[in-house]
């Protein structure tokens, strides 16, 4: 779950008027600090990405699930679920406090943390680019 200081981040961003999509980047950036720190392993990039934006969505954080055609029926009910949990009673809780929780740290652990370098970071950002149409560049 995110930390306190990553939550008041993003509504700070939101008071200020960004985007939601820019205050759940304060998810994602948590996510691969976690990753980095060892806490516990993605196997991609966009899986810590997957992971930050879930995070958010459930802490409240507006951002709407994702287009259609893009993902899986699954994956759109899994945002629309976090979304409405986010809406009804966000919440912080610390990680680890139950059995299942431990073991689901220590499962994580086992996953690469070579995953989030820069380098993937990288590779990940630019095939996103490449997705986008060139009118949405810079």
């Amino acid at each position: 779950m995110p930390d306190r200081q990553t939550v008041e981040k993003a509504e700070r961003d939101l008071k200020e008027g960004k985007s939601p999509s820019t205050a759940a980047g304060e998810f994602v950036r948590q996510e691969i600090e976690h990753v980095r720190q060892g806490k516990h392993g993605v196997r991609s990039p966009q899986q810590a990405i997957a992971i930050g934006l879930s995070e958010a969505r459930r802490a409240g954080i507006p951002l709407k699930p994702p287009a259609a055609g893009k993902t899986s029926k699954e994956t759109k009910q899994k945002a629309e679920r976090d979304s409405k949990k986010g809406r009804t009673s966000p919440q912080l809780h610390e990680e680890g406090s139950t059995p299942g929780g431990r073991s689901r740290l220590n499962a994580m652990k086992k996953e690469p943390s070579n995953s989030v370098s820069h380098t993937a970071l990288s590779r990940q950002a630019k095939s996103a680019a490449k997705r986008r149409r060139p009118s949405a560049g810079s």
